[in-house]
């Protein structure tokens, strides 16, 4: 019978962590019934499928990325949320975008919203950094990877919202040309960005 102790740990876990999945109750040795009697209780509050919280949490900015990372664990957060991860960008898309295997398979969520790229080989797999949001292991492109693949996925975003990346990224200090330029390369949009930089130095 699960004990108010059990109950407690696991509401302490979520109070630190902002969530909890179902997987994580092996890590803390909380059987998945003690789950289901918190939300029952309406300790606990179920936000979308596989995603629990309190119920007077409060999401953050980046909430729908630690939820999109907790359902489809290897896709890459990129484009608009990558360049608002960053700081790189104005904009603040409703959307989650992600980056996914061309070989995958296109992932099912209630919520949030998710707008997908397909890629492979090193447009996929390169540039990509790991983050901690909200106790949740987020891939997300890093900044040069982020503005090499706005130009590659120019018509989906929009010219202006590339060039503003590159130039925040560049302002900001958070890559070099180098970086940049190798990026562009393994995006094969080398070209379309070489003026752009030009302009910056």
């Amino acid at each position: 019978m699960a004990t108010n102790t059990q109950a407690e740990k696991l509401l302490q876990y979520v109070r630190r962590h902002g969530i909890i999945r179902p997987r994580d109750l092996e890590a803390i040795d909380v059987p998945r019934s003690v789950l289901m009697r918190l939300v029952g209780r309406g300790r606990l509050v179920r936000q979308s499928r596989g995603i629990y919280t309190t119920p007077d949490y409060e999401p953050t900015e980046n909430t729908g990325l630690a939820q999109v990372a907790t359902r489809v664990p290897r896709a890459v957060i990129c484009l608009l949320s990558a360049l608002r991860f960053h700081g790189l960008t104005t904009q603040n898309p409703f959307e989650v975008w992600i980056m996914i295997d061309k070989a995958g398979h296109r992932p099912v969520l209630e919520r949030p919203a998710v707008r997908i790229v397909w890629a492979s080989g090193d447009a996929l797999r390169s540039g990509v950094e790991e983050h901690q949001v909200e106790g949740v292991t987020v891939h997300v492109t890093s900044p040069a990877k982020t503005v090499a693949d706005c130009f590659r996925y120019r018509r989906r975003v929009g010219v202006d919202v590339a060039i503003e990346g590159l130039r925040d990224c560049w302002q900001q200090r958070k890559a070099t040309m180098d970086a940049l330029y190798r990026y562009a390369k393994i995006d094969r949009v080398a070209n379309v960005m070489r003026p752009y930089m030009e302009t910056l130095t």
